[in-house]
């Protein structure tokens, strides 16, 4: 099995040549980000993701931003879906990661939802990965553990550093709920979450090793599944970011670091935890 490393297009701010340029040049084996609306820039990406030999996974939002607008019904949010879906299939991701729901919506509803979203999956082919993200309907472990138990085809986007700020604790606690997730998730965001946030200011300072240890056990019990079910390769997107997660100095709003650094930080240890993974297997 191989580990696919995608770059992140959230906080990117070059123009898209120069973005596949650099994860190319980073050793980053594809981009992780929204379709453009424009036919004519996504047949703009299709050529950039082609001629430097990228894959690419969609990333999908509903409900008009990261945080939905509360007043958004789940027709809307399905609505959007289907919408964002067909942006994408000229780019021939290999899965959408999907930021859609509300996390105000009761549980029966949340399960009617997403049965819904499958279909819009079934209808196009692509596979969908909901993400466990706060605002979501899986912004905790145990009522995601629920849904999906109603919906054996579910798949999920791994994001635990969310749960960690809405538990206030690290995932270590939890490990017996989220060993029953691991079969369901598709991909992998990695970002080191903390009890009071869901990005520490930098996964190498020692301080933090802990939460970086916490969310390496989830990632490889993910690598363990995948490999055990004889996956050709699994995906994860580093994923630190700007937007509040990341830390800022008072008065200056310096970031405290720099986040592309950071990300690939993140995607060199992860290769050489993989690597290490895989040699624990001979």
């Amino acid at each position: 099995m191989d580990l696919k490393l995608f770059k992140t297009l959230w906080g990117n701010t070059l123009k898209f040549d120069q973005v596949c340029l650099q994860a190319k040049d980073a050793m980053f084996d594809g981009i992780e980000g929204p379709a453009p609306l424009v036919v004519s820039e996504q047949q703009e990406w299709r050529e950039q993701l082609n001629q430097n030999g990228l894959d690419y996974i969609a990333e999908i939002v509903t409900g008009g931003n990261f945080v939905p607008q509360r007043d958004w019904t789940p027709k809307q949010h399905l609505e959007d879906l289907k919408r964002r879906v067909e942006d994408s299939l000229s780019l021939s991701p290999l899965v959408a990661t999907c930021l859609t729901g509300c996390d105000a919506w009761e549980e029966s509803q949340s399960v009617d939802f997403f049965g819904e979203a499958l279909e819009i999956e079934k209808e196009y082919g692509l596979p969908l990965s909901f993400e466990t993200h706060r605002s979501r309907p899986f912004f905790n472990p145990w009522s995601t553990l629920r849904i999906v138990q109603q919906l054996p085809d579910l798949k999920l986007n791994a994001d635990i550093s969310h749960w960690c700020v809405v538990c206030e604790r690290l995932m270590d606690s939890e490990m017996e709920t989220l060993m029953q997730l691991v079969q369901r998730v598709k991909h992998v965001h990695a970002r080191v979450g903390y009890d009071q946030g869901a990005q520490v200011p930098h996964p190498a300072a020692p301080e933090y090793e802990s939460a970086l240890r916490s969310h390496q056990a989830f990632w490889q019990a993910v690598w363990q599944h995948q490999l055990n079910e004889g996956h050709a390769f699994t995906t994860m997107t580093p994923e630190f970011g700007p937007d509040g997660y990341c830390h800022l100095l008072p008065f200056t709003q310096a970031p405290v670091a720099d986040i592309w650094q950071i990300n690939q930080w993140m995607a060199q240890t992860e290769r050489q935890h993989f690597s290490q993974f895989l040699k624990s297997q001979d």
